[in-house]
């Protein structure tokens, strides 16, 4: 028979769909184990990203039930948000009967992939048994003043009448319609995640088991910086303007000041003055430059004068106030002193507007001339032309500026953070309705918890232009008051869909309550989640905001850990040809079609060895092809002993061959190496290497004694070893091979098997023998030889007697248990 992958594949997936062979439940006495991929948002089809991701997952989740533990492996939809809007527009199709539909499909492929989740804690975001509970979270966050709304400038595209984020304005323009992005103020809702960044930013310590580079990247998103929010006059007007600095010590060196053009006091500072019409220019130019391409460092830097003073509070200089580019209302004040002989974009800016620099530290034995410097000076140094503090070292200042500052109350010590809140608010209809109503008597008024879910109505007709259907949806809009009883209006605007996917992974634990949105035992039973995988994409926001939403729920009693995620794994992504597989460059390869062609257990294979999972993966055809090899030889070494251990007794008792003893020791170094590179390292691509050499090692002992002297027990226990190790990589065939050896009930029930350290102590070693540096032969040695007897075994072999006679032996240099190197002349 040979391996007929398809027939094979789907008689499994079917045996464990009947047989409800991943569901799990809390009340199970072994140890408990959270493995857990990203959920995806369902396009319509994997792509081979997804395969890894889910490959990768499904090794943890298959390994950690053969070592005992009670493992919840669930899966679900990460369903709200553009990509809907997106394709119901170019498609023609209503957002919820395209999500649906992709649903359906992606749920069948991950299935075709064999991958082990308990589909019966499947939750989709966009159902309202599941957003019911989003909505509830809001209600949480805003009861303890952690959800308020507020005017904030966002990216506005005019022709969606929508929100944007940064990453959706591309060169000034909307990615979806390619009109021209403005700056709009609108009333939005925000989550205020900065009372949290202390703790988020401390807590890092707590992360052993994420990588480096993520924890990094979260730290500096969160941003802490120390300094001084320093109080400047505005000359001739009642007005003062605060500053943040993290440099208290140049306060001296100060030569302009800079605001931000959607500052609110820019209008009133501006108006009747000379400047005012260029700078409503200005003002109007930045509405269309995001905050990426403002402060960007290759964005070259742009100022305008208002007409007005600010009066130095430390000197009493007068500098003036211009607006620029680089500032942004959103860190900080929104207003930045200029220091441009120590930062050099201030630098630059001061040679661009020919405006003063001035030096206020000099570094030791040295003296800058502000006239003649070609760029800022920005390390530590000595104090000069500040007043009392000449001549100290600038950090030494900086604590006494600080100190003075307070004593004369124009300013006070700061700390501040480059994380802004959280803004919900988007302007758009495929999302979870934001459970408030506004009344004309009560104002803002939460809609009660038993009201919950406020429900997105799918009636409504979806164009994708001007504003969400909601508005227009009278049912939907106008509802009572649940204060006053009066007619209000509903929010229109949905959540970001980032708020559906930061609590997803706590519904898994009790995903069809519909009481509450999680107990309190089923929580505590499987958080933390263990081992939690997907892109490095989602290093910061997802990622940032499931530890907000987490440490909220901790602080209000409903979960017993502050961190959701033990470990981290972020894999690397798949390419073709060194680029990223895409629609646009043709390079995209489909998982179904590799399946139809090879098998779900090739396509895995391959996707698990041909790279370690958190680097890059360069696909290869041929690589493909080679794992589908690997599984036939895999498949034919079975089927070809199956008849010869089929009354083999369990284990044996018979004294072992040299050949017995090297398939030994091949058998428990695989177990070995795989057991180790599975749950230490995650090194996956080793681990199959090992078991390779293995499948390897069987050929050779069936070649060299399988028609003469052989262990039935010995290799019943090999092919039971290596289907086993096999079973988490590619579960059908390991499944089918199992049972073709006569064994009962589901490989994947059974026990990892273990290794046999004196298997691995060696009587004999296999060692090369060189002659001037070239392998002339190899022979067997006891293990233990010294290197003297290694040289002289090898000098006395037949072949090596042949090739050295007649010659001078200069030396003999061995390396234990590796090679022999004989040098002649």
């Amino acid at each position: 028979m040979s391996y007929n992958f398809s027939e094979i594949e789907q008689k499994w997936q079917k045996y464990w769909e009947e047989n409800n062979c991943f569901e799990v439940q809390e009340s199970d006495d072994r140890p408990k184990y959270y493995a857990l991929e990203m959920f995806p948002y369902p396009s319509g089809n994997l792509h081979m990203g997804h395969v890894r991701n889910y490959s990768i997952g499904d090794v943890v989740a298959r390994y950690k039930t053969m070592n005992g533990y009670n493992v919840l492996h669930p899966m679900g939809w990460d369903s709200f948000g553009l990509p809907a809007e997106n394709a119901a527009m170019k498609h023609g199709v209503h957002p919820n009967e395209w999500t649906w539909s992709n649903i359906e499909n992606m749920k069948r492929q991950l299935k075709e992939l064999g991958i082990s989740y308990d589909w019966n804690r499947e939750v989709a975001t966009c159902h309202p048994s599941y957003y019911k509970w989003t909505q509830w979270m809001f209600l949480q966050l805003y009861k303890h003043g952690l959800a308020y709304k507020k005017k904030s400038f966002v990216n506005w595209c005019p022709s969606c009448a929508t929100v944007l984020a940064n990453e959706q304005v591309v060169n000034g323009k909307c990615e979806r319609c390619k009109s021209d992005v403005g700056k709009k103020d609108l009333e939005q809702w925000f989550f205020k995640i900065t009372d949290y960044a202390q703790r988020l930013l401390d807590d890092i310590d707590k992360l052993a088991g994420w990588p480096e580079k993520v924890k990094v990247m979260q730290s500096n998103w969160i941003g802490r910086s120390e300094g001084a929010e320093v109080k400047f006059k505005v000359d001739s007007m009642d007005i003062t303007l605060t500053v943040y600095t993290t440099r208290p010590d140049t306060l001296f060196g100060v030569s302009y000041m800079v605001i931000a053009p959607e500052h609110p006091l820019v209008r009133e500072l501006i108006k009747g003055m000379p400047q005012e019409k260029e700078c409503l220019e200005f003002i109007h130019k930045m509405q269309f430059l995001n905050e990426i391409t403002r402060t960007s460092n290759e964005t070259e830097k742009e100022g305008v004068f208002t007409g007005r003073y600010v009066i130095n509070p430390v000197n009493n200089k007068k500098v003036p106030l211009y607006m620029a580019n680089y500032v942004l209302l959103d860190y900080g004040t929104g207003i930045v002193m200029g220091v441009p002989a120590h930062d050099q974009r201030d630098f630059e800016f001061a040679r661009k507007y020919n405006l003063p620099v001035e030096v206020v530290i000099q570094p030791e034995g040295q003296k800058l001339d502000g006239a003649t410097m070609t760029e800022a000076f920005t390390a530590e140094g000595i104090m000069v032309n500040s007043g009392e503090y000449d001549g100290l070292r600038n950090r030494e200042a900086m604590v006494k500026i600080i100190e003075d500052l307070e004593k004369k109350n124009i300013g006070t010590r700061k700390v501040n953070y480059r994380l802004r809140d959280w803004l919900i608010s988007r302007q758009r209809y495929w999302g979870a309705p934001i459970p408030v109503i506004y009344c004309d008597e009560c104002g803002i008024v939460p809609v009660p918890e038993e009201d919950l879910p406020v429900i997105l109505p799918t009636d409504v007709v979806f164009t994708g232009k001007g504003e969400s259907p909601l508005k227009g949806s009278e049912t939907f809009v106008y509802a009572k008051c649940p204060k006053c009883g009066k007619m209000g209006t509903r929010e229109t605007d949905t959540m970001d869909t980032f708020v559906c996917s930061s609590w997803y992974f706590l519904r898994y634990c009790d995903p069809s309550n519909d009481k509450e949105p999680f107990t309190k035992e089923a929580v505590d039973y499987w958080m933390p989640v263990d081992q939690y995988i997907g892109g490095v994409e989602h290093a910061i926001l997802h990622l940032l905001y499931a530890r907000f939403f987490t440490k909220v729920l901790y602080d209000l009693g409903y979960v017993s850990v502050d961190e959701p995620f033990t470990n981290l794994l972020t894999q690397g992504m798949v390419l073709k040809d060194g680029a990223k597989m895409s629609k646009s460059l043709g390079n995209v390869v489909s998982p179904e079609e590799i399946v139809n062609k090879y098998g779900a257990d090739t396509a895995r294979l391959f996707i698990l060895f041909a790279s370690p999972p958190e680097k890059d993966l360069e696909w290869s055809d041929q690589g493909v092809e080679g794992c589908f090899r690997f599984l036939n030889r895999v498949w034919r070494i079975v089927e070809d002993m199956t008849e010869a251990i089929k009354d083999a007794p369990e284990g044996g008792t018979d004294a072992y061959t040299r050949e017995d003893k090297e398939l030994l020791y091949v058998m428990h170094a695989a177990i070995k190496k795989v057991t180790e590179d599975i749950s230490e390292r995650f090194n996956f691509n080793t681990a199959i290497s090992a078991i390779m050499e293995f499948v390897n090692a069987l050929y050779q002992y069936k070649e060299k004694v399988i028609k003469e002297d052989y262990k039935p027990s010995l290799l019943k226990d090999a092919m039971e070893k290596l289907i086993l190790l096999l079973a988490p990589f590619v579960p059908h065939i390991a499944e089918e091979l199992w049972h073709k050896i006569g064994k009962e009930g589901s490989v994947h029930k059974q026990k990892w098997p273990s290794y046999d350290a004196k298997a691995l102590a060696r009587d004999e070693v296999e060692i090369a023998v060189q002659i001037n540096g070239k392998v002339r032969d190899r022979i067997m040695i006891p293990a233990g030889l010294s290197q003297q007897e290694m040289g002289k075994a090898a000098m006395e072999t037949a072949r090596i007697r042949e090739l050295i006679n007649g010659k001078e032996v200069v030396k003999v240099i061995a390396v234990p248990k590796k090679l022999v190197n004989i040098v002649i002349r």
